[in-house]
């Protein structure tokens, strides 16, 4: 009997619905088990979110600043495969799934385990995956697939429904904005990737199988949009200086970063407005000279399962 592991933290939901579509072939599985860890704050995160909850969490989210848990892992048996699905938040890891990833039970879970990540997101993942590959390396795991659902409204408006969506609860709140979040048929779609998993483990004399090796190499687990490639950069690095600052301007719910908060909301705004087109349009007018390095970028963060 094989044992899976099932780790995340779901704020809207739906993640669970990806996980859940992705280990449906495993259900009543003669050769498999699997268990459901839940990561639970402490103090939990509110949906929708308000304003000033949204964005306070975006400095400890980008130095990954461990919160206080309330939920234990089951670390009473060894797991031959763990999936681990997670939010981006401001280009990093959701706090709750970082947090749990610099716990002792993480160090005990994750020892020489072979690891899945499961992303459901917006469209910029790729610099929230490195830092998830360095979590991962600390806690001694074997990265072998990286699996990405990305929003079905497209990169350009989900600026806008994805804000509107954390802020109203709803998928579609405005008649002329696209629905955000991953579509159902790509999160029904997402059973393609249990179905592996279940052909990997499915005869119950194997003990050995090899988990060495990505399992999702030609299932378009992951696509790359080299238009966010140097975009991702550049916000990352300008969460980091104003995560900073903030921090320094007291701890969360303070007036002082709160007024801080309505200064760094300012920028962020001209920021997408701005920096991120235009970037976009230098890419594109030099694609042709970069082509060679865009394709090795692209190949690189496609990695370990590749596009």
């Amino acid at each position: 009997m094989r044992n899976i592991l099932v780790i995340g933290y779901s704020q809207t939901g739906q993640l669970k619905q990806i996980t859940d579509a992705i280990i449906s072939p495993l259900k009543n599985s003669a050769t498999v088990t699997v268990d459901y860890h839940q990561v639970t704050p402490k103090k939990a995160f509110s949906f929708p979110w308000s304003f000033f909850d949204f964005f306070q969490v975006m400095p400890e989210s980008v130095y990954m600043k461990p919160i206080e848990l309330s939920s234990q892992a089951p670390i009473d048996k060894k797991y031959d495969l763990i999936i681990l699905s997670y939010q981006v938040w401001f280009l990093s890891p959701s706090l709750p799934i970082s947090s749990f990833l610099q716990t002792e039970d993480a160090k005990i879970l994750f020892k020489n385990t072979p690891t899945i990540t499961v992303l459901g997101c917006r469209g910029m993942w790729l610099t929230a995956q490195e830092k998830m590959k360095g979590l991962l390396a600390n806690v001694n795991a074997k990265l072998i697939d990286n699996i990405v659902l990305t929003d079905e409204c497209g990169a350009g408006f989900s600026f806008l429904a994805t804000p509107l969506w954390m802020f109203t609860g709803k998928k579609k709140s405005l008649s002329w904005v696209p629905k955000a979040g991953v579509s159902e048929q790509d999160i029904n779609a997402a059973e393609r990737f249990g179905l592996v998993i279940k052909e990997k483990f499915s005869n119950p004399s194997n003990e050995n199988v090899d988990l060495s090796q990505s399992m999702m190499t030609g299932l378009d687990a992951v696509k790359i949009n080299e238009k966010f490639i140097f975009s991702e950069k550049i916000g990352h690095r300008s969460f980091k200086v104003w995560g900073k600052l903030l921090m320094l301007l007291g701890p969360q719910d303070t007036l002082r970063r709160k007024i801080g908060l309505c200064f760094y909301t300012t920028f962020l705004v001209i920021l997408i407005v701005t920096v991120v087109p235009i970037t976009a349009l230098i890419i594109k007018l030099l694609s042709s000279i970069f082509k060679n390095k865009i394709a090795k970028q692209k190949q690189y963060y496609a990695q370990p399962s590749g596009e």
